[in-house]
Formats: structure tokens, sequence, C-alpha cells
């Protein structure tokens, strides 16, 4: 035989020389919750080892997320008071306003990326401003935008509006240039399914909705034109990073999105990717590590970019003891 494929295969080094998939610290960007209140650090039931963290003791999990070379966070807040409007997600002593502030003073080094939704800050949970029970989609883009420039305001180094309003990314942009914040890039949650997958961090967010679903805005897990399209609408628009969401079970969905687009992209392997490893660990069913260690993989090899998981710190911890690279 003249080809023999396994020649590429048969040390370590050689292995490594010749593959096609790199995983880099880098790219890893690390989500976290922050609370209102003080001296907290709680654990998410249905996020072992996921916390909320009240500001005075982030820094705990900032220097964590330091030292295990990870450059990038995404901040979810979790107000103390919700209203019909979400007024704290925008107010500039909101929880998410007041944790910039205390992180970029304390932990400049570290790359701030915010979440621009509205759900969390809702009383009845659904990610805009309700006609009924339908959420208005050019009421609401208002105040994506307001949310967006307080984060900035507040030392926000990039937004990343996921709320799936049909125009939130030109209005951002904007409101962004407008107050002066033009080199400000917006990530783009483009292509967010209504996903079963969330679970785990609606609990962690108290953001589940209080009647119906989020199946008007978010994408039917059957389409995929819908998402290319949903893509362009923001590349159009001018969003600087697109996304999908969520991850392992949508990877030809970024691979659709990769081959079509000339942007950075990014995955966001959610909450409920992570409990599955997590429980399957604990019951003695999986490997978490190299489970941790193959997922990353394939999810690079798809073709995202920039990989938003909440096994970032392990990740890089990994590619550190070269068991992923």
């Amino acid at each position: 035989m003249i080809n023999r494929p396994r020649r590429l295969r048969t040390t370590p080094e050689l292995r490594s020389m010749v593959r096609e998939t790199r995983v880099s610290a880098d790219s890893l960007v690390y989500p976290m919750f922050v609370t209102e209140g003080n001296d907290i650090k709680e654990e998410i039931d249905t996020m072992p080892g996921q916390y909320r963290w009240s500001i005075d003791r982030m820094g705990e999990i900032l220097q964590d997320v330091i030292s295990a070379g990870v450059k990038s966070v995404m901040l979810f807040g979790i107000p103390e008071h919700k209203d019909e409007c979400g007024s704290e997600a925008y107010s500039d002593n909101g929880i998410i306003q007041r944790a910039l502030r205390y992180a970029k003073e304390n932990y400049p080094e570290l790359y701030y990326i915010t979440d621009v939704c509205m759900c969390e800050y809702t009383s009845h949970g659904h990610c805009g401003i309700l006609d009924g029970h339908y959420v208005d989609n050019d009421k609401t883009l208002q105040m994506l935008a307001k949310i967006a420039v307080s984060h900035a305001k507040a030392g926000a180094d990039m937004v990343a509006p996921s709320d799936m309003m049909d125009g939130h990314i030109a209005a951002i942009r904007s409101a962004l240039d407008e107050n002066g914040f033009i080199n400000i890039p917006i990530m783009a949650y483009s292509v967010k399914y209504a996903s079963a997958f969330y679970g785990p961090f609606r609990d962690a967010a108290g953001s589940a909705p209080a009647f119906g679903d989020r199946k008007s805005y978010q994408m039917d897990p059957h389409n995929i034109r819908e998402a290319i399209i949903e893509a362009e609408l923001d590349y159009e628009e001018g969003a600087d990073i697109l996304m999908v969401k969520p991850g392992m079970a949508y990877l030809d969905v970024l691979r659709e999105v990769k081959a079509r687009f000339n942007k950075p992209l990014a995955l966001y392997s959610v909450s409920g990717e992570y409990s599955m490893i997590k429980a399957g660990a604990k019951l003695g069913y999986i490997d978490e590590k190299k489970m941790i260690c193959e997922s990353a993989v394939c999810m690079y090899r798809a073709g995202t970019d920039i990989l938003i998981t909440y096994f970032a710190k392990e990740i890089a911890q990994y590619i550190k003891e070269g068991l992923i690279g």
C-alpha cells in the first residue's frame, strides 16, 4: 500500500503536528452570574460548580479565571427588583453596571462582555416590552439600545444582545455610535433557538417566563434556512461577531453559518450541555475530563472562532496539560 493514513498517527508529536483543529485559551469566554447582596457565593443547584456571586466576592472567580489563562468573561445580572419594563437593566446603578465598574477597576486585564436582554429584569420573564401577552418588537428595541449604552458607559468592552428582536443590532449600533461608543463591538446572538438546553440557566438567573414560552421570537429547532436569514440580517445591520446558540446539538447550523459569512463566529455551549456532563460524571457514566475535551474539539472543528462555555477554566487547564490543543 502506498497510502497509509496511519503513518501520521504513530506518535503524539506527529499527531499534534498534523492536527487540523487548534484550540486556544485566547478564544474562550467564561459566563458568570452576578447577584445583589453581600458576601454571596451561592451554588446553582442545577449547575454544580457554578455560582451566583455578589459584587464584593466576584473577585474570587475573576482571579480564578485569570489564573486559568482565560481572558474574557460574559456577565449576567440578577437584580433585586423586577418590573414590567425591566428598568434595572438600564439603570446606572444596576447590578451589571456596578459589577462592571468594580471589575474594570480591580481586574482590568480581563475583557468584559455583557448580555443585553430583559428577561432577567422583567417581572414577566420575557425578553421585551409586552403588548398583552405579545412581546412588542419595536418598543423593545428602544429599551435594548438604552441597556447597551448603559453598559458601555459603565465600562463594557463588548455588548452581546440575546433578545432575538428583529432590527436589534441596527438599533443598538445606532445608539452606541450616537453616544460616542463607536469602538464598542457587538456580538450578536444571531441564531438563538428556543431550546430545552437552557433550563439550568433559567434556574440560575431566575429568568423563566411567567407565562407561555419564547417561541415567537427565538428560533424553531427544525429550521436552518431561517438561521441564515437571521445571521444575514445581523451581518447587514453591523454585527461585529455572529453567534450560534446552543452548541453541540447545532453544529450543523454553525458550519453553515461559518461557510456563508466572513465574520468571526462564536458558539455558546449552554447550561444544559454543562449540566448533562456534570450529571453523567457524578453518576459514573462518563469520563468528565475526556468528555469536556472532546466536545470542545468538536465545536472548534465545526467552525467556531470563539467558545462561550462554563467549562472555560477547565479547557484552559487541559490545554496547558496537553490534553487538548
